[in-house]
């Protein structure tokens, strides 16, 4: 387990959910990581757990300076900055229509899962550029690749990750730099759950538990996704495996956006 050894990573958002598993899974190849978070308590807890390997610092990427802190700090406490995972998202709020949004979120939204990734992508390849290269991987999401119903702010926002990952990987490609986007989808965290954060419990779990059945149902592949099968694209994404790699979004998703299922009657 030593993908990475002599390797230093970013990751944003990394306190919880798919940011963890890539943390865990980095410092678990050998990678020293500096990863931020709005949740200090369970940024500060990860970071205790994992050891000296990892350096948390509490960030909010929608002020951009705090991102420059990041990769400082990388460059700063650990020497160089090898890897750089744009992953900090919000899912925005879920409205029953279009017609309903008041576009309240869009700022905010935009803010996060758009700009962040930009600062982060730019402040990382001014490092990088100057040491002979490296590996952005920005997270994005199947709802940027399939057109869908509700979160249309999200949805937006994620397909202008995808659109900004290829174009930049063009221009930084001069300097060794290598940018590939990652696009989970029905992979089971709290990032539903927080788009139906305006109702009660009852019908949050409904919506939720609703949510998932459609998911398994336009599925392919039946098992359920995996916040270790992210962290293993990553990885991938992180190695000298992808040396010849950028400018590529990869889905994992179980198959979901290669097309709808086929529906076969039983026999008999």
């Amino acid at each position: 387990m030593s993908e990475l050894a002599g390797k230093v990573a970013v990751i944003t958002g990394g306190a919880s959910g798919l940011g963890e598993g890539l943390v865990r899974r980095f410092a678990a190849e050998g990678a020293r990581v500096v990863f931020g978070d709005v949740d200090k308590a369970r940024g500060k807890a990860v970071a205790d757990e994992l050891g000296s390997a990892t350096l948390f610092l509490a960030t909010d990427v929608t002020d951009m300076s705090q991102i420059a802190a990041l990769v400082d700090t990388a460059v700063g406490e650990f020497g160089g900055l090898h890897v750089m995972v744009n992953n900090a998202g919000i899912s925005g709020t879920m409205h029953r229509r279009f017609l309903d949004d008041d576009l309240a979120d869009f700022d905010a939204v935009m803010r996060i899962n758009l700009r962040a990734v930009m600062a982060g992508t730019r402040d990382a390849a001014r490092q990088m550029a100057e040491n002979g290269g490296g590996s952005i991987i920005n997270l994005t999401s199947i709802g940027g690749i399939q057109a869908g119903g509700g979160v249309q702010t999200y949805r937006a926002s994620k397909a202008a990750v995808i659109q900004f990952t290829k174009s930049v990987a063009i221009e930084l490609a001069h300097h060794e730099i290598r940018v590939n986007a990652i696009a989970p989808g029905n992979i089971r965290t709290a990032i539903v759950r927080k788009s139906a954060a305006g109702e009660d419990r009852e019908h949050l779990e409904e919506f939720e538990a609703k949510i998932r059945a459609q998911m398994r149902n336009d599925r392919p592949l039946k098992r359920e996704g995996t916040v270790d099968d992210v962290a293993e694209a990553a990885l991938y994404f992180a190695t000298d495996k992808s040396r010849y790699v950028t400018g590529t979004i990869l889905p994992i998703d179980g198959g979901t956006v290669a097309g709808k299922v086929l529906v076969r009657k039983e026999k008999g």
